[in-house]
């Protein structure tokens, strides 16, 4: 029996015994899966977590002085764009490559076919993306405010603000990722399918450069997708007010933000519901 079978089995069993607790005894033992897989796999924690550690410390390397109209330091708009970005590659890049992978190793087969609730499957991956998430903010806020200067918010408002953009970001994403997987062939294939919408993303969301000196096309493109929501979302809790003016509607369209993310949420879902299959089964 492989690793991957006993954990069914240790699940399938929790289950057929639990009587009316089986869904919650499914779904914790299914999230200590999730995050002990996640934490003891090198590479896989490399490239979620240490990768936009990096990215951030090599952009702040080479950009200096203030944005343009403004007296934020390009470094202190960096780190709230690769916030958005570290959310972003842990609930969306992190989350297909896992779900292609199991999928070619027969693990999702095998959990559609044991008693485990289908739920809980979908419960230990929310958890994990946002152990993950909350894990990866608060890394690049360490190196932000040791390395950059970045100023920590002193009101709950702009918390609370922090917290709302990177629940609903990583929901949106994280429900993305299941609708995305079904595109995906093959684990093999998996991450150059993934990383290339990532990627163009990151250089059209605002991340790198002030959003509104992008061109006007790309401007429009990214305002259809979360990370551009997200990004800007997190500009209005780590830096100072005036930063708005360079936003194309020189505000922060908080409101907006949260009716965009709600309804990438609500999208994304559907299209879960829509394109999920446990390959190997007759349920979706």
């Amino acid at each position: 029996m492989t690793s991957s079978d006993a954990v069914v089995a240790g699940q399938s069993r929790a289950v057929a015994y639990g009587g009316g607790s089986g869904l919650w005894r499914a779904s914790v033992a299914r999230s200590s899966v999730e995050l002990k897989s996640f934490f003891r796999n090198r590479q896989s924690l490399f490239f979620t977590l240490l990768l936009p550690i990096v990215l951030l410390l090599v952009l702040g390397s080479i950009f200096s002085g203030t944005v343009p109209g403004t007296h934020t330091d390009f470094k202190q708009m960096f780190v709230a764009g690769i916030i958005a970005c570290g959310i972003m590659s842990v609930s969306f890049n992190g989350l297909a490559i896992n779900i292609a992978i199991e999928r070619d190793n027969g693990m999702i087969r095998r959990l559609a076919s044991s008693p485990m609730p289908k739920t809980a499957y979908f419960v230990g991956k929310i958890v994990r993306v946002v152990v993950t998430g909350v894990l990866e903010a608060a890394i690049l806020l360490v190196v932000g405010v040791a390395l950059f200067h970045l100023p920590m918010p002193s009101d709950p408002g702009h918390w609370i603000t922090f917290s709302w953009v990177l629940l609903l970001g990583a929901a949106s994403c994280s429900l993305l990722a299941v609708a995305f997987s079904a595109v995906i062939p093959n684990a093999r294939s998996a991450a150059a399918i993934v990383t290339l919408p990532f990627l163009v993303l990151q250089f059209i969301s605002g991340v790198f450069f002030p959003y509104s000196e992008l061109p006007a096309w790309m401007q429009t493109i990214a305002a259809f997708f979360p990370l551009k929501w997200m990004t800007q979302g997190l500009r209005s809790v780590f830096l100072p007010a005036d930063f708005a003016v360079v936003e194309p509607a020189h505000a922060w369209e908080l409101g907006r933000t949260a009716v965009v993310l709600g309804s990438w949420c609500a999208a994304a879902l559907l299209l879960s519901l829509l394109t999920f299959r446990w390959r190997g089964a007759n349920v979706r």
